[in-house]
C-alpha cells in the first residue's frame, strides 16, 4: 500500500450531541475546509446524528458515508472487521485528498468512533497528521437544558459508560461529586435502582435526542425502568447542603 504524502491530514471533528447549533465555529471551519468529510454509518444504512449535523454545513457531494457497524456490541470479530474496512477506505481517501475530516457526535476524544479509526490509520498511513477539534458533549448539553450543575468547588466529576455494567455505576455513585452515565438505555431499570440505593434519584436528570425533534429531558424519578434509547445520558449530582460556595 503506497504511502500518503506527509501533508495529508485526518481531522476528527466533534459535532456535538445532535443540535446543529452546537457545532463550534472551529468545527464548522474544519468541515468546510476539508476535501472530504467522512461520516460513520450503521450497517443498516440509516442516517446518523453526525451525518445529519454535517449536512447543515457542507454539501452532500462532499460527504462520504462509511459503515462502522456501530450497532454491533456482541460480535467483536465482526466489529473489528468493520473498523479495518473503514480504515482501509479512509486510507484510500487520504491518498487522493489533502485533508479528510471525520465527523463524530460529541467530542472525538470521549468514547468516540474516531479513536478506533485513528488507531487503524496510524498503522496503514504512518506519515499522516492526525488532529482533533473538540466538540460539545451530551453531558454539557443536558446540563444546559435541565439546569443541572455538573460541578462546584472541589467536587469531582465521574463519567461512566453503563455498557460496562450497572456495578460500575453503583461504585461511582458511592463516591463524591457528580456522576454522569452514558449509553444506559438497555439498563434503565438497573440504573434507576442504583440511583435509589445511593439516595440520588430525586436530584438526577435523564435526557436523550438532545436538540432534536424527539428530545426528551426528564427527572430520573419519573423513569419506570422501561428500556430507553441507547444514547441516553444521566446526570446525578451530589447533595449540596452548604449553600452558595459550600463546596469550595
Amino acid at each position: 500500500m503506497p504511502d500518503v504524502m506527509s501533508s495529508s491530514r485526518l481531522i476528527g471533528v466533534g459535532v456535538g450531541p445532535g443540535d446543529p447549533e452546537l457545532v463550534t465555529v472551529k468545527g464548522v471551519n474544519a468541515l468546510r475546509a476539508a476535501d472530504v468529510v467522512v461520516v460513520p454509518v450503521m450497517d443498516t444504512g440509516e442516517q446518523g446524528r453526525a451525518e445529519a449535523t454535517v449536512l447543515h454545513y457542507v454539501g452532500a457531494e462532499k460527504v462520504v458515508r462509511i459503515v462502522f457497524a456501530l450497532n454491533e456490541r456482541s460480535d467483536r470479530g465482526r466489529r473489528e472487521a468493520a473498523w479495518d474496512a473503514a480504515g482501509t477506505r479512509v486510507a484510500e481517501l487520504l491518498r487522493g485528498n489533502g485533508t479528510v475530516a471525520f465527523a463524530t457526535i460529541g467530542d472525538p476524544n470521549v468514547y468516540s468512533t474516531f479513536t478506533y479509526l485513528a488507531q487503524t490509520i496510524a498503522e496503514l498511513v504512518p506519515d499522516v497528521v492526525v488532529e482533533t477539534v473538540p466538540g460539545i458533549t451530551a453531558m454539557q448539553d443536558l446540563a444546559a437544558r435541565s439546569g443541572a450543575v455538573l460541578t462546584e468547588g472541589t467536587e469531582p466529576l465521574t463519567l461512566v459508560p453503563v455498557t460496562a455494567g450497572a456495578e460500575v455505576l453503583k461504585d461511582a455513585l458511592s463516591g463524591p461529586g457528580t456522576v454522569v452515565a452514558y449509553k444506559f438505555g438497555r439498563h434503565a431499570g438497573a440504573v434507576v435502582e442504583a440511583l435509589r440505593e445511593a439516595g440520588r434519584l430525586d436530584d438526577a436528570v435523564w435526557g436523550a435526542a438532545l436538540g432534536l425533534a424527539e428530545e426528551s429531558v426528564r427527572p430520573a424519578a419519573e423513569l419506570d425502568g422501561s428500556p430507553l434509547p441507547y444514547l441516553s445520558t444521566l446526570i446525578a449530582p451530589p447533595r449540596r447542603d452548604g449553600g452558595r460556595g459550600g463546596k469550595l
